[in-house]
């Protein structure tokens, strides 16, 4: 990467930013929802928006003292399953909800148990093939993975979950045909930008890496990524 010497330019439009201090840093992030076993083979769901991939590799954030991160300490295996934005209301009724019982001091005010958040949040479950806990049936794309490291981070009021993807299930209609490739013009994930709910715009341009078509205009194709 170049770098060059900041312009006058540049000086007085960084002099225009305003130092703030939101409360929370979702800017602009995939909600995913997690199922993992209970202690007594049930099984929970619950809505998460701290997600990022790498390779077959998925790292996520969690609560300290939600049940997702109480049941993934002994019971490794999960689904991460991806809705799309239509599916943003359902996520909204898992948000109150929670599998610890008693409610943790930490949750929300409001917050209450529910045993049964499938039924909660009207989604469906579907069997996974490798692993106990269920994918949702609607949502579009489904992961099956093992929590292999599970550790605090660095405040110590969450736990950082890196988990390893083994089987991938994709509605038909965001694949690319006769491919393994998720169709971008078709799939949008749903969007959690600053505790609001987004789905993608049009498409802007596509990676130089790109292995599927795209159809946006205007835009560099160059990628931000280096590996």
């Amino acid at each position: 990467m170049h770098t060059a010497p900041p312009s006058a330019s540049s000086a007085k439009s960084a002099a225009t930013h305003l130092p703030i201090e939101p409360s929370i840093l979702y800017f602009g992030t995939p909600v995913v929802l997690l199922s993992t076993e209970n202690e007594d083979g049930s099984f929970n769901l619950a809505p998460m928006s701290s997600a990022w991939a790498l390779g077959q590799t998925v790292v996520i954030g969690l609560g300290r003292e939600g049940q997702t991160a109480y049941n993934l300490g002994s019971r490794p295996d999960l689904v991460i399953s991806l809705p799309a934005p239509a599916q943003w209301a359902a996520v909204e009724r898992l948000a109150p909800l929670t599998g610890r019982n008693p409610v943790p001091a930490t949750k929300a005010e409001g917050c209450r148990f529910e045993p049964d958040k499938f039924a909660a949040a009207g989604l469906a479950a579907e069997p996974s093939h490798l692993v106990r806990p269920p994918r949702v049936a609607e949502c579009p794309i489904q992961l099956e993975a093992r929590a292999e490291r599970v550790r605090p981070d660095v405040s110590g009021e969450f736990v950082i979950v890196e988990t390893l993807v083994h089987k991938v299930h994709a509605d038909p209609r965001v694949v690319v045909p006769g491919t393994d490739h998720i169709d971008p013009a078709a799939w949008s994930p749903l969007i959690y930008n600053f505790r609001h709910y987004f789905g993608l715009g049009p498409e802007l341009g596509r990676s130089h890496r790109s292995r599927t078509p795209g159809g946006g205009h205007g835009a560099s194709t160059q990628s931000p990524v280096n590996t």
